[in-house]
């Protein structure tokens, strides 16, 4: 039965990679004129090309409609660190001492208020899924809350309340480093044992917007005894696992030293590898390393914003792709909210680095963006504008400073490498709107709620 029926002025029904050579002659066309009608289970019934003029009754979408965006690593809290950690020099590591002091402010419900505001951000910038990379579990000093869980679920009704899908990746971290017990700063990371948080995480239930997922924080931060309990409680439910890998050379240099091996071969020695597997930044990897991600099709996030804040590097995105590594796309710490910027940096990072263009077609960047990303966050039926898949979407403006110009069939290419979020005018989750003419509906004032929830944490 049929519930809503949206009128799209142009589409981009594309969702299978392709290499450049193989796109159609002047670009990857979009479709004009397509009645996309939404059951009352909040998926597309059916969808219809060649419509030229809206059916009656139909909610009109002017511009170009994407499958919602899905943002596979995020940190919500580290959207506080904006613009305070753009101050002056530094490294990573300098950086991460600024991320502690916010970490230890967060309680359930300033999480909540800060996490509603930055996901009410993502549905501003066309993002209908994100992937939540959460390791603050614990209070300060590492005692349990009455519920030990209230943390994750304070993410999951943010979620709600900004409207979103969430994969909450449930995420052991044991250590501060090789054989080190955590930090100050650390113990409301951590739950003591895999085993512990292995029971922890398995009290949090999916629900109609959610997926439990599961996440390694890195090799440095869970010893490698206990890499394979955490790998281990994700296949069992066959949920998705995701670990930052190889960000920093020192993280390593640390682990050759400590086990003669590369991170990446250490998580293939105990089972983590495989394709519900996400490495996460990939950046800094050996021949050896690929071979065994893309050999086990096991996923790579590249998050080029972060990664540029952070002088962290440029990954090999081609390389891993070749060898048979699925990527996807993250907004990661938050340096920005904008999933086309990724796209786009993805791209001409590696221009920069080979000093050659063409290394994705929009077509192949807009898959990393929206199927292959909620693939990653264990949504296979999302990512795609196509009858039987759940009827998220967005649409961009191609009228806007940045996007008038180029002809409509050129929609694509123009929302990869011009638009940016600001763009975005309507983003619906499950049939409804979010966003509706660049105005969130649930959340009336986004700056305020982000400013008011970033204020809180420094008072």
């Amino acid at each position: 039965m049929s519930l809503t029926t949206y009128w799209l002025e142009h589409a981009w029904l594309g969702t299978l990679p392709q290499a450049l050579g193989s796109a159609r002659a002047g670009g990857t066309p979009t479709e004009p004129g397509v009645a996309l009608e939404v059951t009352e289970d909040g998926r597309i019934g059916t969808l219809r090309t060649g419509v030229e003029t809206p059916p009656p009754g139909a909610e009109v979408l002017r511009g170009l409609t994407l499958p919602g965006l899905a943002n596979a690593h995020s940190h919500a809290f580290h959207r506080a660190l904006r613009g305070t950690v753009q101050v002056g020099s530094g490294t990573f590591w300098t950086w991460r001492d600024l991320m502690y002091k916010v970490a230890q402010n967060l309680t359930p419900d300033s999480y909540f208020a800060l996490a509603r505001a930055v996901y009410a951000e993502m549905a501003l910038a066309g993002i209908t899924n994100v992937g939540e990379f959460h390791y603050v579990h614990h209070a300060p000093g590492g005692a349990a809350y009455a519920d030990p869980n209230a943390m994750g679920e304070a993410l999951i009704e943010a979620a709600a309340a900004a409207g979103i899908r969430i994969t909450l990746l449930d995420t052991a971290y044991l250590s501060s480093g090789f054989g080190e017990a955590p930090n100050t700063h650390q113990l409301r990371f951590s739950d003591g044992t895999a085993e512990a948080w292995a029971e922890r995480a398995s009290a949090l239930k999916p629900r109609e917007h959610a997926l439990i997922g599961a996440a390694i924080h890195s090799v440095r931060a869970v010893p490698a005894a206990e890499l394979a309990t955490v790998a281990g409680w994700a296949e069992e439910r066959r949920a998705p696992l995701h670990v930052h890998l190889s960000e920093q050379t020192a993280e390593n240099d640390a682990c050759q030293a400590a086990h003669g091996r590369t991170p990446t071969q250490l998580l293939a020695d105990h089972g983590v590898l495989g394709p519900r597997t996400t490495g996460v930044h990939n950046t800094h990897l050996t021949d050896t390393d690929i071979a065994l991600l893309g050999g086990t099709t096991t996923g790579t996030c590249m998050c080029p914003t972060t990664e540029r804040d952070l002088a962290d590097g440029i990954g090999p995105a081609t390389r891993l792709q070749h060898a048979g590594s699925p990527l996807s796309l993250g907004s990661d710490s938050h340096a920005v909210i904008d999933l086309l910027e990724e796209a786009r940096a993805m791209e001409l990072n590696e221009r920069l680095r080979s000093r050659t263009r063409g290394h994705w077609t929009a077509n192949a960047l807009l898959t990393a963006a929206t199927a292959d990303g909620h693939a990653a966050l264990g949504l296979h039926d999302a990512g795609r504008l196509e009858a039987g898949a759940l009827a998220d979407f967005t649409t961009i403006a191609l009228d806007s400073v940045r996007t008038a110009g180029p002809p409509a069939r050129l929609g694509a290419e123009t929302a990869v490498f011009a638009a940016t979020a600001a763009d975005v005018r309507h983003t619906v989750v499950g049939g409804r709107h979010v966003v509706r003419d660049g105005h969130h509906t649930l959340v009336g004032d986004v700056p305020t709620a982000l400013s008011e929830s970033i204020a809180a944490l420094r008072s």
